[in-house]
């Protein structure tokens, strides 16, 4: 008599789990004012943020704002990001619509707790580690050039006018800065916001990181990596068979 030994298929298999699209908003990790008519005046700590030219009685100047998102913290490494954009709640004006673009920085800079008082327009004197018109950090380093450095080519632009919110949309640049902080960290200085400095008065004022409301938001839409391999153990096949001859 022979007997057939039972066959069993186990069979192991891999497979990736599909990601799915995250979308964050992220307040500013710091925010800064610089006022081009002094290079020792700055705003590290106010509510506002300025960009534009500023018509006042006792000077006349361009301001520009300088803001920084700490992505590497929320986005995860390796993410793709698939849309960038900024949403800024402009809340003084003395002009019509102006445009107001966002340049990405080169080089660090810093904000300190100056804060200046009243509308903020004229700023304050500029503390250790404040950016200022000349120096990234006030005390420390210059820009390579006075009123900041930065790509001369706008990453996005948003004409701007009454008071209310503004969305810098997402433009293949602002992802590709994004995408940029996020694989290199280190190299994460931000934006700095420019608006028509040939106008006297087209200066916009926008509400800061440290407002108690309506922050400056980076609204951000990424597709974090694939989940790590999953195994399991995949029964594709059972046969218990026996079968008795006889000869």
């Amino acid at each position: 008599m022979k007997t057939a030994a039972a066959s069993v298929a186990l069979v192991l298999a891999t497979f990736t789990l599909p990601s799915q699209a995250v979308i964050v908003a992220l307040s500013p990790d710091k925010d800064n004012t610089i006022y081009e008519e002094s290079g020792t005046t700055s705003n590290g700590a106010g509510d506002y943020l300025f960009a534009g030219d500023t018509l006042g009685k006792a000077s006349t100047g361009s301001r520009r704002a300088l803001l920084a998102f700490d992505v590497a913290t929320s986005v995860p490494a390796g993410a793709t990001i698939n849309s960038a954009g900024v949403r800024l709640t402009l809340t003084r004006t003395i002009s019509g619509s102006q445009t107001v673009s966002l340049h990405r920085l080169t080089s660090d800079w810093g904000a300190a707790l100056s804060d200046a008082t009243g509308q903020e327009g004229r700023g304050a004197a500029a503390l250790a580690g404040d950016a200022t018109w000349t120096n990234n950090f006030s005390g420390t380093s210059a820009w390579s050039a006075a009123g900041g450095d930065f790509i001369g080519g706008a990453s996005a632009s948003e004409s701007i006018g009454a008071v209310g919110d503004y969305d810098w949309n997402s433009t293949a640049t602002t992802v590709a800065d994004v995408q940029g902080w996020l694989d290199n960290p280190s190299q994460n200085f931000g934006w700095v916001l420019i608006g028509d400095e040939g106008v006297a008065g087209s200066a916009k004022r926008v509400n800061s990181g440290d407002n108690a409301s309506n922050k400056p938001m980076l609204l951000l839409d990424y597709t974090p990596v694939p989940e790590p391999k999953t195994t399991f153990l995949g029964l594709l096949g059972l046969g218990l068979l026996a079968r008795r001859r006889r000869l």
